[in-house]
This record gives C-alpha cells, structure tokens and sequence, in this order.
C-alpha cells in the first residue's frame, strides 16, 4: 500500500452509526456542517415567498378552460360636475311710450345684477317696448326662467297675460312669481320717495297732512284690495297719517276727487305718493293733479331691487308646479 502523503488530511474509515467512535473522538451530529457550505435560509424563504405570490397572482388570470382572464381595469373617478346655472329672472314690465319708462327699467335691472351677480337677468315687456315677452322667452330655449312680473298688484296681465306666454313657450321651463305688491319692500320705496319729495317725518300725526297713493286702476278686485292693503300699511309707515288709494283709470276714486275729500276734511298738507314703477302717461297725469310735491315713481329705488329678487328666491323656493296658475303661485310669494 502507498503511504498518504502528508498535504492529505487522513480520513477516518466509514463506521456504522452503532458503532462508538475511539476515545477522544469527536462525533459529527447532522446538523454540524462545513463553514465553507453555509447556505441562507432566511434570503431562501424570502425569494420562495415572492415566486409563490407571483405564481398565485399569473394563476388568478386563467380561467379553468385555460384561457388568460382579462386584467382587471383600474377606473378613473368621473371628474366633478360644475354647479348648474341659476334660472335665469326674467323681468316682465308692461311697456310705456315714455321713452323715460325704458331707460328706468334697465337702471333698475342693473341694480338687480349689482345684487346678485352671476345671474342671468332679462327683460320681456307685455306691449309697447322691445324685447317682448315672447322674444325674450325664444332666447332661453333648453332652459329655466322664472318670470318676475314688474306688476304691482293682482289683475289680467298677471292672470292671463304671463301664464298664457309662459305656456306658448314650451321650449322654457317656467315658473311664474308673484307681483311686486303688496310687500314691506315696495312700502319703503314708497317712503323713501316721499321723503325725496319733501316729506317731513314730523308730520307723524298731524292733523293736516295725508298721503294719496296714485295708482293705474284695474276692474280685477283682487287688483284693488291689493292697493288698498299697500295703502294701509304706508299709513303705518308714515305713523297713522292717512292714506287713501285713487286711480288713474278703470276705478274710483280720481286722483283729484280724492285730494278734494281730504281737503274737506282739513287735511290741506297733501302729498301724491306714485304707485307706478316707472314713468308714463298715468303717473306724470297724476303728478300734475297734485297741489304739492309728487313723489317720483318707484323706479330704480334699491328697495325695488331687493324686492324682485325676493320674488325670484319665493318663486324658486315653492312647491307648486312650474305650470300651476299664477293665482296659487302668487299667495306662494305674497307675505
């Protein structure tokens, strides 16, 4: 036999896993290996957990016939819509051959867009003045509009006139408010006229002033019991000094047969409060009637603004049907 030669490490010959090892002897256990063949076990575990996960997600994407199922798609949340548009107010005046009357509406409805900016603001006269009603509604096809009657109280115009165009212009949805009167509103543009005309607050009892309030007349009684409740709650207004209504046509008393019975009555301080929104032949013949100073008409007093948005928001706000009769849509925005 050929000695080992001393760069070889001796070898133990094998022996039976029964049989005791020589004295001195160390006996490897299973678990004892070489340094050099150190494997990690932890970085093995980690690489198995991840083919496993990848394995499961490719997996989910066959279907049992062996076909790849589509991907799941990720969706995009709808992007937000922008606030719909108001409604727009649509202004209904009655028309005037004054060409004074034109300019004051639109000075009034300028105030209205200063106090609500953004909105959309229109004009539609019953007769008379351009745009008409009708022309005015053909603009807003597709769209919402509430018509605000420049009207100071109940009668046709505001019965018959504003439903029936409302209902010739299917293309528009519309709602139609009350008139403007009676409203403590419309009673302060009242008074704040009356002071421009030179009524002095001290007359609050006095036995020698009264206040006719001039207005157009109508044969509707709804018409006048609506002036007559204006007339009542001025007279509060001015503190218990009396206010009595007189027409400039269809309905009594005149305008002059009424300032005749105050003055028998010894109420020689009159004042002539115009209850008209704008110039016109009615309101400039009732001015000339009166002995003193006649109030302007209401016009583009800012009350009159605040008032038609009022309005606008009640008519909005109801409850009734955009196609109801006016009459239950007005008792809607009376108060």
């Amino acid at each position: 036999m050929t000695e080992p030669s001393p760069q070889q490490p001796r070898r133990s010959p094998p022996r039976d896993s029964h049989t005791p090892a020589p004295p001195g002897v160390d006996t490897p256990t299973p678990l004892d290996v070489d340094s050099t063949s150190t494997v990690p076990l932890g970085g093995t575990a980690q690489l198995l957990t991840r083919v496993t996960a990848q394995l499961g997600t490719q997996l989910s994407l066959v279907s049992r016939n062996g076909t790849r199922r589509p991907m799941p798609r990720t969706r995009q949340p709808a992007p937000p819509r922008p606030p719909a548009a108001p409604p727009a107010l649509v202004v209904v005046g009655h028309g005037s051959r004054d060409p004074q009357a034109l300019r004051t509406v639109l000075a009034l409805l300028d105030r209205v867009r200063d106090l609500r900016p953004g909105l959309d603001v229109r004009l539609g006269h019953i007769e008379l003045n351009r745009p008409l009603l009708p022309d005015t509604l053909d603009g807003l096809r597709g769209a919402d509009a509430v018509l605000v009657p420049l009207l100071l109280g109940r009668g046709h115009h505001v019965k018959h006139d504003l439903p029936a165009a409302a209902a010739a212009a299917p293309g528009v949805r519309t709602r139609i408010a009350a008139p403007l009167g009676p409203h403590p509103l419309l009673v302060e543009a009242l008074y704040g006229r009356l002071v421009e005309a030179g009524w002095d607050p001290a007359d609050r009892g006095s036995h020698a002033a009264a206040v006719v309030l001039a207005a157009a007349g109508s044969r509707d009684p709804d018409s006048a019991q609506d002036t007559r409740r204006t007339a009542r709650m001025l007279a509060e207004r001015l503190g218990g000094v009396p206010v009595v209504p007189a027409y400039a046509s269809a309905a009594g008393p005149t305008v002059p047969a009424a300032l005749r019975a105050l003055a028998a009555r010894g109420r020689h301080r009159t004042f002539v409060a115009s209850y008209f929104t704008a110039p016109g032949r009615f309101a400039s013949a009732a001015a000339e009637a009166a002995p003193g100073a006649a109030a302007a008409p209401l016009g583009a007093h800012p009350a009159m603004a605040r008032l038609l948005l009022h309005r606008y928001d009640r008519a909005l706000s109801a409850t009734a049907p955009a196609d109801a009769d006016v009459d239950a849509v007005s008792l809607l925005a009376s108060a």
